[in-house]
């Protein structure tokens, strides 16, 4: 799986937990908090629901501040 396929499964996981929030939009530099609105409890919700996704699993909280710095860790996480 490529990241540009990471990044479009991604989206699909940011929209079931942000469903108002439009992601055709959504990039590698995408900011998580200030331009999607993702908080603490989102992030853990789309943790879980990329977990089942990209059959991976988040060891502890990542500090993630892009949408690109999600789809490098699945990315590595898949190898």
């Amino acid at each position: 799986m490529n990241k540009e396929e990471i990044l479009e499964g991604l989206k699909e996981v940011l929209g079931t937990v942000k469903p108002k929030q439009d992601m055709s939009g959504v990039t590698m530099q995408t900011e998580l908090v200030s331009e999607l609105g993702i908080d603490s409890l989102s992030m853990l919700l789309v943790s879980l629901a990329a977990e089942q996704k990209f059959n991976i699993q988040f060891e502890t909280a990542q500090p993630f501040s892009t949408v690109g710095e999600v789809v490098e860790f699945i990315a590595g996480a898949i190898k």
